[in-house]
């Protein structure tokens, strides 16, 4: 019998041998192809039969984290108090876990959700309640709200800032919103930010507005729009044409310490040969106040680089660029601890100066959606 398998063996072998490599190649592909074929059949019997299905788990924590929708309605705290009462929990969370307070703090201010914190921080709490150190911060936010519920919160809305109580403050942020294009475009034209020319334009206008009060409650308030100068200073900052023919010259005196650089020099090149008038024009337009923000701008951007040059860095002090703003390049004289003031603006029984106007405003918040307070005040020269 084994020599009966052993002669067929020989017999298919002698076959195969018999075969031209051509057929040989052929069989051993069909065989390659029906061993694949049998194997994919398989994987989808497989597959089919639902054997690779993960079932996955419920996870331990399903029901603290379904209970937030039912945790929030149930909290009938005003939105606005509840955000201010986040912020005290993520303070307290950086004392244990900074690196998630911090990152709770900037998704919270760059969500549009109004209950982005409160579900980060109710999350981060399932994790919190694992730890040792989550009791010493329920404790220690306990403490926090029991010293913020004390106050009692007042329905006054009232300004802080006590001029930004007057009439005249409401219209005027209606104005400057009308303007809001011009200056950004003033703003990028001279490498200064926007909020500083808008710092410069609300020191003007408040000091207009209470100096003729009657006047322009009458017939500026109505229509909510700039006051715009013609005598003595011009448009709509109150730029005077000894102030912008400086500017001009800054701008292409390479040896002057204002100068602004190579790129800003054609920034306000004339296009007739009347220099004074074109000026005046560009100044005192009652449509277009481009021209009013660019000479500020420029005003702005140059007296910051008088006093780089000298040793002195006010780019981080909006006071005192108002200030110098309003009193004029005469008086720029840089030196170590500058002072703030300027005119004298009253508004209604208190008495501010130009400088304070134009940093209340920098750092009031108010009109911060369209005029953010930026990283860097000037473009890099």
């Amino acid at each position: 019998m084994q020599s009966a398998e052993n002669q067929e063996r020989k017999s298919l072998w002698g076959s195969w041998k018999n075969f031209k490599i051509r057929t040989r190649l052929f069989i051993v592909a069909m065989m390659l192809f029906a061993i694949a074929g049998a194997a994919i059949l398989g994987a989808w019997g497989v597959y089919k039969l639902g054997l690779t299905n993960d079932r996955g788990a419920v996870d331990d924590n399903n029901r603290y984290l379904a209970n937030y929708k039912q945790h929030s309605m149930g909290d009938s705290l005003d939105v606005k108090q509840n955000d201010l009462k986040n912020y005290l929990q993520i303070a307290a969370l950086s004392k244990f876990y900074p690196s998630n307070a911090e990152k709770i703090l900037m998704a919270k201010n760059s969500s549009e959700r109004a209950d982005a914190a409160d579900r980060m921080l109710y999350a981060a709490k399932m994790y919190l309640s694992e730890t040792d150190k989550g009791a010493q911060y329920d404790k220690m936010c306990q403490e926090l709200m029991q010293v913020y519920d004390r106050y009692a919160v007042t329905q006054d809305r009232e300004n802080l800032i006590p001029w930004m109580n007057d009439s005249a403050w409401p219209v005027l942020k209606q104005a400057i919103l009308k303007d809001k294009d011009a200056i950004l475009d003033a703003a990028r034209i001279t490498g200064v930010e926007p909020r500083l020319i808008v710092g410069c334009l609300v020191g003007e206008q408040i000091r207009l507005f209470n100096s003729k009060r009657e006047m322009y409650k009458r017939y500026l308030g109505p229509v909510k729009v700039l006051s715009v100068q013609s005598q003595f200073s011009f448009g709509v900052t109150g730029v005077k044409d000894y102030t912008a023919m400086l500017v001009e010259k800054h701008l292409t005196d390479t040896a002057s310490p204002y100068y602004m650089g190579k790129a800003y020099e054609h920034i306000l090149d004339f296009e007739t040969a009347d220099h004074a008038t074109e000026r005046y024009n560009r100044l005192v337009n009652y449509r277009n106040h481009l021209f009013s923000y660019i000479y500020t701008g420029c005003i702005l951007h140059q007296t910051m680089l008088q006093w780089k040059r000298a040793g002195y860095d006010i780019s981080d002090r909006p006071d005192i660029l108002f200030t110098l703003f309003n009193l004029g390049f005469e008086v720029s004289k840089p030196k170590e601890n500058p002072q703030c003031g300027g005119s004298r603006i009253r508004v209604g029984d208190r008495e501010y100066t130009f400088g304070v106007i134009g940093s209340d405003f920098y750092f009031s918040g108010e009109l911060t959606d369209e005029f953010p307070i930026q990283q860097k005040s000037f473009a890099d020269v």
